[in-house]
C-alpha cells in the first residue's frame, strides 16, 4: 500500500514511531530508481548528500517547525546550495555557495531536500519536454506529457517521491502540470515568495510555486516559504487578509465566474470538455453560484506575454550562452528566445498601455465575484504529438493560463475529475494580487465538493483539517441612526463602497436613545435584556480595507461593537457607551431612528 504523503499523514508517523525521516527518503531513493523512465530528477540527492539535514533534525523541535522531516523536491533552476543549478541546460551549469531564499527557509522549517527536478529548458513551455534529459512523462500514463515547464516537479509529487515541491510560474507552469498530475499547484502573488536563488525567465513577471496533495499542504508549505526579502527588488510584503490563519474552509454563498461556451477551448478534448461539464454541474449542485463573464480581454493580456515584447525578458535571461554557444540551447527554445532580441522600447511602451487597459477591463469582468473559474488546461497531449508539433500545441496549453502574471493575479488550480481514459482534469480558480488565501480556501471548498485521491497514489485524501471561513474583502455593518439611506452621515458609507444589504430589525433587548448635541443628530443603541425591544436598523456591506477608518472617525460616546439581529445572527454595529446616556432622550417606543425624526 502507498505511505501517504501528505504533510500531516507524515507527521503524525514520525511522531507516532513509525516512520523515520531516514527511513522516508531511504524508501523514495528506492521507489525513484522504479520510475527512472518517467525522467523526474536531474539530480536526486545521495544517502551522503542528504545526511547533514537529516542530522540537523536533532536539533529542530518538531513542534515549532512545521515541516520538520518533510521531504520536498526542487525544480532545477532554483538555487540548493552545493547542488548544481542547470536550468536544464547542462553548458549552463553552475554549483551555488548558499540556496535560493524560499529553499533555506523551507529547510529552516525542517523540510529535507529529495533533489533537483526536470523542467522545460530556461523555464520556457508548459509541456516538459524541452529538455536534454528526456521527456518528462505523466504520472498516470507516460505516453502523456506532465506538463511544464515545472515537469518534474509536479511528477515527484504526484507519484509520493516528495510530499510537495518548488516549480516556478511565468506563463503557467505551475498549474498546467498540477492539472496533468492531479495535484493542488498554487501560482502565489508575484513578489510573495523571494525570487533570490532563481533563474529567471522573466524577471518582472517570475514566481515560485508550490505544488502539494491538497489545500491544507499549500497553506503549510506557503506559510513557511513566504517572506518579503530587501534582497530581491520585486518582493512584496504580505497584507493581514492575506496570512496563513485567513485560510479555511469557505463557507456561505459563493459567486464564481465562469466563461461563455462559446469561448471555452478544448481543442479537440471531448474528454476534457465533458470533465469541465460535470464539475460545474457539481458546483451548481453543491449551492454555488455560477456567473458568466467575457473571456475577451484576459485572452489579448495572455497574447501580449508571447507575441509582445516581453520575450525581450527571456532572450535577457539567456543572452550570454545565446552570444557565446547557441547550440547549447534546445532548438525549440532558441527558436522563441531569439526574436527577443529585436523589439524596440516602443513596442514595450505601447504594449504596457494596452495591457493596462486590459486590466481594467478584466477586473470590471469580476466585480462582485469571488474568484473566477477556467478550465486549467483544454487538452492533455501524448508526448509524440508534442514533439510532433511543439510550439502550435504548447501555444494551446497557455490558453487559460498566459494572462495571469501580466495582470498581477493570484491563481490555484484545483484537480476536480478524471476523464473516462483516467486521466486528470482540474479547474483554476483565479483572483487579484493578495488574493492567495482566499482562492485556497474557496479550493479547499471545491475539494470537499468533488474529492479525489492524492496524485497518482491511489490513497484516499484525509479530510481538511482547516476551521470555516467566510469572505473577508467585505464586512456587515449595521448602522441605527445618521448613517441610515439619505441621511446626512450616509456618505461615510457609500464613499467608502459600501452598498445597502438589507434593512432589519433588532432582536427584542434594545433601547434607544437621542443623544445630546449635534449636528448631526445622533442616536445611542444599548442593550437591555429586561426593557428593550426591536429597533429598525440598516445592514451595509462595506470593504473590509475601509473599515477602519470609517471606525477611527467614530466620536464618543459611540463605537461599534456586536448586535443581535431579531433572526439571532450576531453583526458588527454601532453601540454606545452607558456614560452618553447622561442628558439623552429615550426614544425607544418609536421603534426606530427615522419614526422618532419624522415626530420632531
Amino acid at each position: 500500500m502507498s505511505i501517504d504523503m501528505s504533510i500531516s499523514a507524515l507527521q503524525r508517523a514520525f511522531a507516532e514511531g513509525r516512520l523515520t525521516p531516514a527511513q522516508l527518503m531511504a524508501d523514495i531513493r528506492r521507489r525513484a530508481a522504479e520510475y527512472e523512465a518517467h525522467n523526474i530528477w536531474i539530480h536526486l540527492l545521495t544517502a551522503e548528500e542528504q545526511q547533514p539535514w537529516l542530522e540537523a533534525l536533532a536539533q529542530k523541535d518538531p513542534a515549532s517547525h512545521p515541516l520538520w522531516g518533510i521531504p520536498f523536491a526542487i525544480k532545477d533552476n532554483i538555487d540548493l546550495a552545493g547542488i548544481p543549478t542547470t536550468a536544464a541546460c547542462p553548458t549552463f551549469a553552475y554549483t551555488p555557495e548558499s540556496s535560493a531564499q524560499v529553499v533555506q527557509q523551507l529547510i529552516d522549517a525542517g523540510a529535507i531536500p529529495v533533489g533537483k527536478t526536470n523542467l522545460d529548458q530556461f523555464a520556457t513551455g508548459l509541456n516538459g519536454t524541452r529538455s536534454p534529459y528526456g521527456p518528462c512523462r505523466n504520472a498516470f500514463d507516460s505516453d502523456y506529457i506532465s506538463g511544464g515547464s515545472s515537469s518534474g516537479s509536479a511528477v515527484a509529487v504526484a507519484l509520493g517521491l516528495a510530499s510537495f515541491s518548488l516549480g516556478t510560474d511565468t506563463a503557467g507552469s505551475g498549474r498546467v502540470p498540477a492539472c496533468f498530475n492531479n495535484l493542488v499547484g498554487l501560482k502565489p502573488t508575484r513578489g510573495l515568495l523571494s525570487s533570490t536563488g532563481l533563474v529567471p525567465a522573466c524577471r518582472s513577471l517570475d514566481c515560485i510555486s508550490i505544488f502539494t496533495l491538497d489545500t491544507d499542504d499549500a497553506n503549510t508549505v506557503l506559510a513557511c516559504a513566504e517572506g518579503f526579502d530587501a534582497r530581491d527588488g520585486y518582493s512584496r510584503r504580505n497584507g493581514f487578509d492575506n496570512a496563513a490563519r485567513q485560510y479555511g474552509l469557505r463557507s456561505g454563498p459563493l459567486r464564481i465566474g465562469v466563461l461563455p461556451q462559446e469561448q471555452l477551448k478544448f481543442f479537440g478534448s471531448d474528454h476534457y470538455a465533458r470533465a469541465y461539464a460535470d464539475t460545474l454541474a457539481a458546483l451548481t449542485g453543491a449551492g454555488i453560484e455560477l456567473v458568466t463573464v467575457d473571456f475577451t480581454p484576459f485572452d489579448e493580456a495572455a497574447r501580449l506575454l508571447y507575441e509582445g515584447p516581453w520575450v525581450a525578458e527571456r532572450y535577457i535571461a539567456c543572452e550570454s550562452l545565446l552570444n557565446s554557444d547557441p547550440e547549447a540551447i534546445h532548438p525549440v527554445v532558441r527558436a522563441i528566445i531569439e526574436p527577443g532580441k529585436t523589439p524596440p522600447a516602443t513596442d514595450l511602451f505601447r504594449a504596457q498601455y494596452r495591457l493596462q487597459e486590459l486590466r481594467l477591463a478584466c477586473f470590471e469582468q469580476m466585480e462582485g465575484l469571488d474568484c473566477l473559474l477556467t478550465p486549467t488546461a483544454g487538452r492533455l497531449f501524448r508526448v509524440d504529438e508534442m514533439l510532433a508539433e511543439p510550439v502550435r500545441f504548447n501555444s494551446q496549453l497557455g490558453y487559460y493560463t498566459n494572462f495571469m502574471n501580466l495582470l498581477d493575479m493570484a491563481a490555484v488550480a484545483i484537480p476536480t475529475a478524471f476523464t473516462a481514459q483516467g486521466l486528470p482534469f482540474g479547474v483554476t480558480l483565479v483572483g487579484d494580487h493578495f488574493s492567495d488565501r482566499r482562492l485556497l480556501s474557496i479550493g479547499n471548498r471545491i475539494r470537499q465538493i468533488l474529492p479525489l485521491p492524492q496524485g497518482a497514489l491511489g490513497t484516499e485524501a484525509a479530510p481538511t483539517t482547516a476551521p470555516d471561513c467566510g469572505g473577508s474583502e467585505r464586512t456587515d455593518l449595521l448602522v441605527c441612526g445618521a448613517h441610515l439611506q439619505e441621511l446626512p452621515l450616509n456618505w461615510q458609507l457609500t464613499e467608502r463602497g459600501a452598498v445597502l444589504k438589507a434593512r432589519a430589525q433588532t432582536a427584542a433587548c434594545y433601547r434607544l436613545f437621542a443623544l445630546a448635541g449635534g449636528p448631526p443628530l445622533r442616536p445611542g443603541l444599548m442593550r437591555d435584556e429586561s426593557g428593550g425591544r426591536g429597533i429598525e436598523v440598516e445592514v451595509w456591506s462595506i470593504p473590509t480595507a475601509e473599515l477602519g477608518s470609517f471606525v477611527a472617525a467614530i466620536p464618543a460616546p459611540l463605537g461599534i461593537g456586536k448586535v443581535e439581529l431579531a433572526d439571532g445572527r450576531w453583526v458588527s454595529g454601532f453601540i454606545c457607551e452607558a456614560s452618553g446616556l447622561k442628558d439623552a432622550e429615550e426614544i425607544t417606543h418609536y421603534g426606530g431612528w427615522r419614526n422618532w425624526l419624522q415626530s420632531q
